[in-house]
């Protein structure tokens, strides 16, 4: 269980098929670790995401980052707040290819109406680095 939240893995992986869309489902993302302030998702390589030449393609990833972010709020929070994305400026770094990508959430500042956060997609392998994001939500 996360420190202070009492969210645990089973619950924020539920959270998957409660609260997102079903095109979102469709890329098989997967806790992988959560700490007190950010949670990391798997995003499995698969040939339905991928572009020529094996390359995860940008909108997986931007994607794959925005679901990580929302889990991340509800491991803030402690439970699923509603919430909508306001901003999300990403930075694609390398491409990735041929292994699955770790996806971390972090949640930088959380207030009554805004949350801030940021988010780093790595190789799961290499774990190199090949996309930023920084996002801001407005909490309803």
């Amino acid at each position: 269980m996360s420190a202070g939240t009492g969210v645990s893995r089973e619950r924020l992986q539920s959270a998957l098929t409660e609260y997102f869309a079903p095109w979102v489902q469709a890329l098989s993302l997967q806790v992988e670790a959560f700490d007190a302030d950010s949670v990391t998702l798997r995003l499995p390589q698969s040939d339905q995401l991928s572009r020529v030449g094996g390359m995860l393609c940008g909108q997986a990833m931007m994607a794959a980052a925005d679901t990580a972010m929302v889990l991340a709020l509800i491991n803030q929070f402690g439970a699923f707040r509603p919430c909508t994305t306001v901003q999300m400026n990403s930075s694609f770094l390398k491409p990735l290819s041929g292994q699955d990508a770790l996806v971390q959430a972090r949640v930088l500042r959380a207030g009554k109406s805004l949350a801030f956060g940021e988010i780093d997609l790595r190789g799961a392998q290499d774990g190199r680095s090949v996309s930023r994001a920084t996002t801001t939500y407005a909490l309803l």
